[in-house]
């Protein structure tokens, strides 16, 4: 889920998203640049990122927030590879079908300042 800060007397906006992290780099995100997220992160210039395992015994997650770093126009190969992380051997059939609505969409890249984590199973050990 992606949070930004909204407009004046609203609560920020979040929103399912898909995302890619390597440990010490950035946090990416891929999204149209007309939707009202990419407005709204353009404007605040940071935004956070919560990510969780849901299952009942393992039952974690992970938050990110920070600052944008960098926004630019998306590959078709950078739309393949985030889908793939997703949809697996579905993700080229979804890029292809999809490519004239995502042709140009932008990436969204978060430089980490701030983490928070919670594991319910340390809570059982």
């Amino acid at each position: 889920m992606l949070s930004v800060t909204a407009e004046p007397e609203r609560g920020p906006l979040t929103t399912p998203i898909w995302y890619e992290y390597q440990q010490g780099g950035f946090v990416k995100v891929i999204t149209a640049p007309v939707a009202r997220k990419a407005r709204l992160i353009e404007e605040a210039g940071r935004f956070a990122l919560c990510a969780q395992v849901a299952e009942v015994e393992d039952y974690r997650y992970v938050t990110v927030e920070g600052p944008v770093s960098d926004i630019r126009p998306t590959s078709k190969q950078e739309r393949l590879d985030m889908a793939a992380r997703y949809m697996g051997d579905a993700a080229t059939d979804y890029v292809n079908a999809t490519e004239g609505s995502s042709a140009d969409n932008i990436e969204i890249h978060m430089r980490p300042e701030r983490w928070r984590t919670f594991d319910f199973r340390r809570m059982l050990d």
